[in-house]
């Protein structure tokens, strides 16, 4: 029963500090794509580690050591009371796999519904722009955004274009590219998923604001490489009220005016030390679960098989 305490345990203190303590780096502005690998390692080892937590209450990870014959015998010898551990260990497992099966399946078709039903609306009353490689519509509100999924595409309105010089608008359009390329709507999209399926968790409900300021970041920082800063701040200080659909990435949004001051005034990046440091606690959040599982299994089948060895 350790195993499975340590695993609850963990993944209890992962859902309730873990987002207190991300929530408060001061980093994640400097190195947005670590910041996205470090907020979706911290959602995986959670769920991780409620799942097997779960699993290895139903299966002694001791047992596993000794090979899965003399396992299976050993299941077979349990008291009733284990029995009704391994009972308990299963269904929790299938509840937890229920539940983000169901969250991932409503995900998945209500954003392909929605984004079909949009871009059936461009194909309608958007122009393909050959030169600025976007899709543009009719519109006052000015705004500018990307659809992703199959056949994605980038839209900007006709009150964008009015209002932005020619730089301002290639800045606005990489960032949108750098949203597709990048594929920034998987990550909104696995935030979106775990939130569905553990309502009201914090690391869930603070991950997913995070994601979804931290891949504008990254996306600015990508169109910053090929495009002066100056013209992407401008034109995100032109383009911060402008709203966009739900299911769509905006070069907008209320994250813009923060992002102009990051654009303007520009942080170092990371030290090496510091990237290292950071890679090092993406790496141990994705495998703590997985080490607290195997090491009893480890440790009886070196006891089991290693015997020999010391006497």
């Amino acid at each position: 029963m350790i195993v499975p305490a340590a695993l609850a345990l963990y993944a209890v203190v992962a859902a309730v500090v873990l987002p207190r303590v991300l929530g408060r780096a001061s980093w994640t502005s400097r190195a947005p794509r670590l910041a996205i690998g470090m907020w979706q390692a911290a959602g995986f080892s959670a769920v991780a580690a409620a799942l097997l937590a779960a699993i290895s209450l139903a299966v002694p990870t001791d047992l596993i050591g000794h090979g899965l014959a003399r396992f299976f015998q050993a299941c077979t010898e349990l008291p009733d009371l284990s029995l009704n551990g391994v009972r308990a260990g299963l269904v929790i497992a299938a509840l937890i796999a229920a539940r983000l099966g169901w969250s991932v399946a409503d995900v998945v078709v209500r954003t392909r519904r929605e984004r079909r039903r949009h871009a059936e609306m461009l194909a309608l009353l958007g122009r393909r722009d050959g030169d600025l490689g976007a899709v543009v519509i009719e519109y006052g509100e000015r705004a500018a955004y990307c659809l992703p999924g199959r056949h994605a595409q980038t839209v900007i309105t006709t009150g964008a274009l009015e209002s932005l010089s020619p730089e301002q608008v290639a800045a606005v359009l990489a960032h949108e590219h750098a949203h597709l390329r990048g594929r920034h709507h998987l990550v909104l999209s696995g935030a979106e998923i775990l939130v569905r399926a553990f309502p009201r968790v914090p690391l869930f409900e603070r991950s997913r604001a995070e994601l979804a300021r931290l891949v504008e970041l990254l996306a600015d920082d990508v169109a910053a490489r090929r495009h002066q800063r100056i013209h992407i701040a401008t034109a995100l200080v032109s383009l911060a009220t402008g709203r966009v659909p739900a299911f769509a990435l905006g070069a907008g949004g209320e994250t813009a005016l923060a992002r102009v001051r990051r654009m303007l005034h520009p942080e170092a990046p990371l030290e090496r030390r510091e990237r290292l440091s950071g890679l090092l606690a993406v790496t141990g959040l994705l495998s703590g679960p997985a080490a607290l599982v195997t090491v009893p299994g480890v440790t009886s089948f070196l006891a089991h098989h290693c015997h020999g060895l010391f006497s």
